[in-house]
This record gives C-alpha cells, sequence and structure tokens, in this order.
C-alpha cells in the first residue's frame, strides 16, 4: 500500500492581511498530482484542515474540491481535526462523502478507521485520534495541579486511548496510527498555537508504542521523526506560516507498506507557495533598493531589518511598500540606540501597549483582539486591587 502523509493546511490562514488561499489551492493542485504520479492508495491528512473554527466559505470550497480530487480512481483520503478545527464541522459532510472514499474524524472515538485500497487489495486499520483537547479530557485531569502528574495523566490518557484503538491491528492488515498532538521532543515553529501549557499536555512517544507500522502526526510545521518504537513523523505545514519558518523546505511524506512489512518512507519537497524570508540590511535604504531594484527574491514575503542612522519618514516607509508588495514588516535599528530605546521604550510605554508587542512576538504579528486586551488588563487591575496599596494583601 502507497500512502501519502500531510497535515496542517490552515485553509483560510493569512499573514498579516494578505490572503494565502491561491498559494493554499496551488499547493493542493500539486498534491492531488502527486497522488497521480505515485499512484498513491491513501492520504492521510493528519489534522488542521482549516485555520479556525469558524473558516471562510472559499476555505471550505477548497477543502471539499481537494477531497473530491485526491480520491477520484478509488483513492482513500482520512482526515482528522486538528486544535484550529472545530470537530463536529470538520466531519459534518460525512454522510455525503463517506461512499466517496473520504473519511473525516472529527472526535475522538473508540473505533478506528478500516478500509481496503483497490489498486493492491491490501487492508489498513487506523488508529486515528484527532486532537484530544483537555476539556476532553478533563474528567481524568480533574483537580490535578501538578505540571509534572498533568502530564503524565494527559499522556497516559491519551496512550490509553491509542492502545484501544490498536487493539485492532492485525497481522494481515496494514496497522497505522494517526493524532494531532504535542509529542516530547517535538521542534516548534511560532505559527502553531500551543497546544501545551508548560509541559502539561505533552504526550510521551511510549503513548505512540501500540504497534503501528507508521504513525502520522499534525501540529507542527517543521517536518520531522520523532524518536520511539517504529517509524513516527511531523509531515509539517505545506507553507510557510511565519518567519519562524523562513528556509525551511516544505514537504509531504510518501510510505510504502504492506502487512507485516517494514515501511519505506520518502521525503517528497513541495514547489509551491511563496517563501518567507528575513532581510537584514547594514547598508541602508539603498542597499535596500538595491536589492529590490536587481529583483532579489522576487516572489517572496519579506521580514525587512534594516539599520539606520537616521530616523525613517513616512515616505521613505511608503515607498518601500510600493516598491514591492511582498514586504511584511519593517524595522528600523539604529545602532548605538538600541539598548536605550528598549530600557526607555519599555519603561514608559503602557502595560495594554506592553501586552500588544508582547503578543506580536508570540504569535509571529497578530494583532491581539480587543476582547483579549480587554480581558487581559481586568487581570491586571484584579491584581493590583488583590495587592493592596503598599503591595501586601489586602
Amino acid at each position: 500500500m502507497r500512502i501519502l502523509h500531510t497535515g496542517d493546511w490552515h485553509l483560510g490562514r493569512t499573514l498579516e492581511g494578505r490572503s494565502r488561499l491561491s498559494e493554499q489551492e496551488m499547493f493542493l493542485d500539486e498534491l492531488v498530482q502527486l497522488a497521480k504520479d505515485t499512484k498513491a492508495d491513501l492520504i492521510m491528512m493528519a489534522g488542521d484542515v482549516y485555520d479556525s473554527v469558524n473558516p471562510p466559505a472559499a476555505a471550505e470550497m477548497l477543502f471539499y474540491d481537494a477531497a473530491a480530487r485526491l480520491t477520484e480512481g478509488g483513492r482513500q483520503l482520512v482526515a482528522i481535526a486538528g486544535n484550529h478545527d472545530q470537530p463536529e464541522r470538520v466531519a459534518s459532510v460525512t454522510p455525503l462523502v463517506t461512499r466517496s472514499g473520504i473519511t473525516l474524524v472529527g472526535l475522538p472515538s473508540s473505533e478506528p478507521v478500516r478500509l481496503s485500497a483497490a489498486r493492491t487489495g491490501e487492508s489498513a486499520v487506523i488508529a486515528a485520534l484527532p486532537y484530544p483537547s483537555e476539556a476532553r479530557l478533563g474528567e481524568l485531569l480533574a483537580g490535578q495541579v501538578d505540571e509534572g502528574e498533568l502530564r503524565l495523566a494527559y499522556s497516559e490518557r491519551v496512550g490509553r486511548l491509542m492502545r484501544l484503538l490498536g487493539q485492532s491491528f492485525s497481522k494481515n492488515t496494514v496497522n497505522l496510527a494517526m493524532s494531532h498532538i504535542y509529542v516530547l521532543g517535538g521542534v516548534e515553529c511560532d505559527s502553531e498555537r500551543p497546544i501545551q501549557i508548560g509541559g502539561a499536555y505533552t504526550v510521551d512517544p511510549a503513548a505512540l508504542d501500540i504497534g503501528a507500522q507508521y504513525t502520522a502526526l499534525g501540529h507542527l510545521h517543521r517536518a520531522q521523526s520523532v524518536k520511539g518504537n517504529g517509524l513516527i513523523r511531523y509531515s509539517g505545514s505545506p507553507l510557510a506560516y511565519s518567519f519562524s519558518e523562513a528556509g525551511q523546505a516544505k514537504s509531504v511524506m510518501l510510505i510504502d507498506v504492506e502487512p507485516g512489512g517494514i515501511p519505506v518512507s520518502e521525503e517528497i519537497y513541495l514547489r509551491s507557495g511563496r517563501p518567507l524570508v528575513r532581510w537584514t540590511c547594514t547598508g541602508g535604504l539603498e542597499e535596500v533598493h538595491r536589492w529590490l531594484d536587481d529583483g532579489r527574491d522576487a516572489d517572496a514575503f519579506i521580514d525587512l531589518e534594516i539599520r539606520l542612522t537616521e530616523a525613517m519618514s513616512l515616505g521613505d516607509i511608503q515607498s518601500l511598500r510600493k516598491s514591492r508588495e511582498g514586504i511584511i514588516h519593517i524595522r528600523p535599528v539604529y545602532p548605538g540606540r538600541e539598548l536605550e530605546q528598549t530600557a526607555a521604550g519599555r519603561s514608559q510605554m503602557p502595560v495594554h501597549e506592553l501586552f500588544r508587542k508582547f503578543y506580536q512576538r508570540q504569535s509571529g504579528g497578530a494583532e491581539p483582539e480587543e476582547e483579549l486586551v480587554d480581558l487581559f488588563m481586568q487581570l491586571v487591575a484584579e491584581d493590583e486591587h488583590a495587592a493592596g496599596p503598599e503591595g501586601g494583601e489586602s
């Protein structure tokens, strides 16, 4: 059986207000062609179909169209919900698509996915576990406060669910596992929405030791293997979604496996999607304009850091943005004043602005919603009230 493993499509995601739908469409066209060229029997989509629980209609149309094309000719598609997805929404069209070879798993279940490959006649059993949120595992975690105990409890609960699903494995089937979780040892990027608090919701690789020949993971956007028994792999996202992913090669995994056999895997690199690059310019505005005139990184989104001796004018900024629509961030740096500016800026900046700056750093440049800022300020006010006028208990 030949399998393509992908995940973290995040359909509908933007970059500082710039739509990525055309790039996502190009990726899905490339994936469909890969499925045809490699004669894939199964596509495993490991969660985060969408970027939000309420995706735009264009993103949903993109997914439905891709699912229909991926399953042409008898191929199977199995997709699970990730932490960005609304699980019931992902699975809502199940009655319409099941007979087309499309399996959508929104919520954790005790039943594995079973399917047959039309080309080879082989059967597969997939221990498919959609994102198991702490809320869905709350009955096990209730009343525990120690982070170490929380992590062990969460990891054990995930392991118990996986072992239950793995009971259906047999020597006559291709035995696979798939989930959308953060596994201990994985390397993160800024563009992922955290699903672990400290280490509380981290899963130990031992929890995935259920006898699967291949384990397809989603959530981390950097393609990578995970140390553990068997072949465990994150496919990574198909596009770079934050500048922390600048320079990363994006890919999908191709796996050949037969019942009882050792899987053979190959990383297939993708061509679609605009690159995200960081420019550090030490030669002032003249150097930036020279790079632009030379066509450097012509198709890229750019995070520009420029070292200057004099302040940039609004006209300078507008000129740069007109020169290249792909310039996302412009950060002037003034040598010799960096430490002074940082210390003075932080000490004089209002608390709500400090929070906005922190949020932007953590989210790769996104702006926090006003409701979130208001909630943070309420918490600050409550803390100050609790401390009392002298800083003690009131």
